[in-house]
């Protein structure tokens, strides 16, 4: 099993958008594209404005197939580009691939 940890440095000001955009329709267009997301957390510290969530997949391989299909995605197209009327959501994208430890299974 593959897991990505995805960080989001969020838009000064667009939290409560890109939380509504994960809310209302990306967490479930993904699970459309078999990415399941295993957890999802704010900054305590709110003035950071960052969000983290991991994803994840069966191997790298089906990330990327299932990541592309995400992408073209007409659902997908259509919300991104209705949030983000206003400008983009976030500033940057962080992402780092994990295993579970051996000891931990």
């Amino acid at each position: 099993m593959l897991y990505e940890l995805r960080i989001y440095d969020v838009t000064p000001g667009k939290m409560e958008a890109i939380l509504n955009r994960f809310r209302d329709g990306t967490i479930s267009i993904f699970a459309k594209h078999e990415m399941k997301v295993t957890n999802f957390w704010v900054d305590v510290d709110d003035s950071k404005e960052r969000l983290y969530y991991v994803l994840e997949h069966a191997d790298m391989a089906s990330r990327e197939r299932n990541f592309q299909a995400f992408f073209e995605d007409s659902e997908w197209l259509e919300l991104k580009s209705k949030s983000e009327v206003n400008g983009p959501l976030h500033e940057k994208i962080e992402v780092v691939y994990m295993k579970k430890a051996s000891f931990f299974e």
